[in-house]
């Protein structure tokens, strides 16, 4: 099992990481960012999951800056509570937390070749860093909550991109996603019969099918990339 370490931003903030080791030398590393709920029990599996599958796997915690120690769960007022992170995260003055995951980057590199897969704002956040982050070899945002509108399609990926979305997302409508991929020709893109969230087998939208297609073709976009 993994466990928290303390990484430092280039401006000097410091913030914790939940770090996987792989069994064996790492054929590369795997960023993980969070959805909305923290760094919590789902996040923390998925990056076992990255472990197992053979990279070093690094969550960086990007509430900290706001708030420490956030694991929320998947109710309602986990929902609105993790909203207000969010928004004010997104309120910080640039780089803001990119610098945090600039830093997880740049730890996790010490395995070789850097992954970044991040769900709901993780995925808008990974979809930023794919341009804005160096050291990356590869993006997979999952439902990017964000990611499809005009200001953001706008970006110019400095890496491979492939990007997983669900028909049925209420947050992400197809048509936005329709915008994304002719604004973005060169991302690969991915939509499932599944709602937002389809990825987390604690939320009620949880699609077991979805996730495992989405998760067979983020593994083999990686051993393309990172190795």
């Amino acid at each position: 099992m993994g466990q928290f370490i303390d990484l430092t931003a280039e401006d000097g903030f410091t913030f914790p990481a939940y770090v996987v080791e792989p069994a064996g030398t790492p054929k590369g590393a795997i960023v993980v960012l969070q959805e909305i709920f923290g760094v919590n029990s789902h996040i923390r599996s998925v990056a076992d999951g990255y472990a197992a599958a053979g990279y070093l796997a690094v969550a960086p915690s990007t509430f900290h800056r706001v708030k420490p120690g956030v694991e929320l769960g998947y109710t309602g007022d986990d929902m609105q509570a993790g909203s207000a992170l969010k928004a004010a995260v997104e309120a910080l003055p640039a780089p803001g937390v990119l610098q945090d995951v600039q830093a997880a980057v740049e730890y996790a590199a010490k395995a070789g070749k850097v992954g970044i897969v991040g769900y709901c704002w993780g995925g808008l956040l990974t979809w930023r860093a794919a341009a804005g982050v160096s050291g990356i070899a590869a993006a997979v945002p999952y439902y990017g909550g964000g990611m499809t509108t005009p200001e953001e399609s706008a970006r110019s990926p400095k890496v491979p991109v492939l990007a997983h979305f669900g028909s049925k997302d209420h947050w992400i409508s197809l048509e936005s996603v329709e915008a994304f991929k002719k604004a973005q020709p060169a991302v690969e893109v991915h939509v499932y019969e599944a709602d937002h969230g389809f990825n987390c087998d604690q939320r009620g939208s949880y699609d077991a099918a979805a996730a495992k297609l989405a998760k067979k073709r983020t593994l083999a976009f990686f051993v393309e990339h990172v190795g």
